[in-house]
């Protein structure tokens, strides 16, 4: 592989400096063209020039070369937007950078190609869409990129899941990102989507010992794609802000599947709470009859109380009472 590029910053001069250049030079052309003619007639009368053919030609070609000059002075102009690069090329070789916004001017035969330095973001699963003009060259449809799909991929338990994420990058070298890769912005989103592909399948949808998860663990998931998109992107001279899980699902052949099996375990963990609270409730009416004496239970007795208690207290209905109207024991 070849070595990294290192970005050169430039600042060319001002480019009103080389637009006055550049016409002056192009009014001087027209001006010898037309002024020489009287001018050397008249030096030519009074006797001070007796060769007039070789000072015409020479007014010729000072003509010619001026305008030619000013005329490729011209495309040294360029300007230079809020948020925006450009890299300068001379004949193949890379020359710098200028990342200054305004009005510049610099050697005409540099190749000038801008580059954006705003912040952008896209879904992954999304595609771009070309730029369309008609037969005129009128643009009929602005390029852009389409609404991502959710990427369908085994998590590490292998039940299919459909992912998705939304990824914030910008450019941070001018030079890698136009000589390190072919197109940056395409390769962005194809490693972005690599990226995600593979950090769903280290992890598990969900998890029900606190372990690291798709759905349980967002801040951790999210923080660890980021990076894992970032050491993709190092070679192109992008810098990825945030990357975040936009939608997270069982593929539809198991969600339903999957749901039962939620709701089952929700149940299963409610059910749990309840008999943990019923048990140390009862434990409590038991302590507090003992300790005030209000009344004495044998083993038998205790053993029916705790078993109404219970009843009572983890059944998922009204419990309807039965009064005892007999003695103690009956």
């Amino acid at each position: 592989m070849d070595a990294r590029i290192s970005e050169r910053l430039i600042t060319p001069i001002s480019g009103w400096i080389g637009l006055v250049i550049s016409l002056g030079l192009c009014l001087v052309a027209p001006i010898l063209l037309i002024g020489m003619v009287p001018v050397t007639e008249s030096l030519q009368v009074s006797g001070v020039l007796s060769d007039v053919t070789a000072v015409r030609s020479v007014c010729v070609l000072v003509a010619i070369l001026s305008g030619l000059l000013g005329f490729v002075g011209l495309f040294g102009c360029v300007a230079i937007g809020p948020n925006q690069a450009r890299v300068f090329t001379l004949f193949g070789s890379y020359r710098g950078t200028g990342r200054e916004s305004g009005f510049f001017w610099v050697n005409p035969f540099y190749s000038k190609r801008l580059i954006s330095l705003r912040i952008r973001n896209f879904e992954t699963g999304s595609s771009r869409t070309p730029e369309i003009k008609d037969a005129a060259g009128k643009v009929t449809q602005e390029k852009g990129r389409t609404h991502g799909r959710p990427s369908k991929v085994n998590d590490r338990n292998g039940n299919p899941v459909e992912i998705s994420a939304v990824v914030v990058w910008r450019v941070v070298n001018t030079a890698e990102a136009s000589f390190q890769v072919e197109d940056y912005e395409d390769f962005v989103a194809v490693q972005s989507e690599a990226a995600l592909r593979s950090l769903a399948t280290r992890y598990p949808y969900d998890s029900e010992d606190h372990e690291t998860s798709l759905r349980g663990s967002t801040e951790e998931i999210c923080r660890q794609l980021r990076l894992d998109i970032q050491e993709r992107l190092d070679q192109a001279g992008v810098e990825v802000l945030e990357a975040r899980i936009s939608y997270l699902a069982y593929a539809a052949e198991i969600a339903a599947a999957m749901l039962q099996r939620q709701q089952a375990s929700a149940v299963v963990a409610a059910r749990a709470k309840i008999v943990e609270g019923a048990v140390g409730m009862v434990r409590m009416a038991l302590d507090h009859l003992k300790q005030d004496n209000i009344v004495d239970l044998d083993d038998e007795r205790k053993a029916a109380m705790v078993s109404n208690l219970l009843v009572v207290l983890c059944s998922d209905r009204h419990a309807q009472p039965v009064v005892n109207t007999g003695t103690l024991h009956h």
